[in-house]
């Protein structure tokens, strides 16, 4: 009963972080929206038996997140003046938040602990003699390989855009010349120096 429950409360939260972090005006929210569905998509994980790819999630993609939290501080321009101007205003609402979380934590060690749900079988039947992370590799490679590829690919196109995004030309910002640096001689890229004591430093 409480594996049941607790699957349903980790996919309903799931699915509504997803949809506020599309659907977030602030990227700052987006963000935190889908560090929550990060969690919860990890005791999904957890519930059917892959405790391997929880931690992959919880370790990989919310550390991911603060790299994705740093670009997105880079790249706009956010008021964070504004944004603290409304703490105490939504601090209650991010207070239930986290007592949320925090009872959907213990929630999904109970169940856990109660023994995992036969979903992991339907939707990926293994050897259950074998090591988790061996039927991961095995599965990957020979069952769900094109979808894996297709992964792949749609994560090479994703870097290609963020790339073709982010360099685009700027006012008062000198873009990087790669032919010129490559075609520079080493004379004109060091200059040997032999400062005396006390002399400082020629500008």
């Amino acid at each position: 009963m409480i594996q049941a429950f607790a699957f349903y409360l980790f996919a309903i939260v799931v699915l509504l972080s997803g949809a506020m972090t599309i659907s977030s005006r602030n990227p700052v929210h987006s963000v935190l929206w889908l560090i929550l569905a990060f969690f919860n998509a990890a005791g999904l994980m957890v519930l059917v038996g892959a405790e391997f790819i929880a931690m992959l999630l919880v370790i990989v993609y919310v550390g991911a997140v603060a790299v994705l939290f740093l670009f997105v501080v880079m790249m706009l321009d956010i008021d964070f003046a504004a944004l603290r101007a409304g703490f105490v205003r939504y601090a209650a609402i991010g207070l239930v938040l986290a007592v949320a979380l925090v009872c959907e934590m213990l929630i999904g060690v109970g169940a856990w602990s109660a023994g995992g749900i036969d979903l992991a079988r339907r939707a990926a039947p293994v050897n259950e003699a074998i090591p988790n992370i061996q039927a991961i590799g095995n599965l990957l490679y020979t069952r769900y390989l094109f979808v894996f590829e297709g992964a792949g690919l749609v994560l090479l196109v994703a870097m290609i855009g963020a790339i073709v995004l982010t360099h685009r030309e700027r006012k008062g910002v000198r873009m990087q010349n790669i032919a010129r640096q490559i075609a520079r001689r080493p004379d004109e890229a060091t200059r040997n120096m032999r400062p005396e004591v006390g002399q400082g430093v020629q500008l």
